[in-house]
């Protein structure tokens, strides 16, 4: 088991398992618990809930899909005309970074 990301909250370790999930690496999500106190509690690395790999082979992998994760994270809300999944074809509105429907990243290319 190998640490792989610390979380703001228990939605957000949620959502990074479930895109290291639908690329095969199996991940379980620790201190979820303790997330509960932070009201009462210092939020750090040590009271966040955590993603944990399995097989640290696959850290840099994991590394990669998380990178992409945060980048889209801090791209900046646009508020311009919608735009077309290159995976799937959905249309997403254009504020969104990815696809909601297959999660494919925006291609501003």
């Amino acid at each position: 088991m190998k640490r792989i990301y610390s979380a703001q909250h228990s939605p957000e370790a949620y959502y990074v398992k479930g895109l290291l999930e639908e690329q095969g690496i199996a991940c379980e999500i620790r201190g979820e618990s303790l997330s509960a106190a932070q009201g009462g509690v210092p939020i750090t690395t040590e009271t966040a809930p955590t993603v944990w790999i399995r097989d640290g082979e696959q850290y840099q992998t994991a590394r990669a899909i998380i990178a992409d994760y945060e980048r889209l994270q801090r791209r900046p809300v646009s508020s311009g005309p919608t735009w077309v999944c290159p995976a799937c074809g959905e249309t997403c509105e254009a504020q969104f970074g990815q696809c909601w429907n297959c999660l494919a990243p925006r291609d501003d290319g």
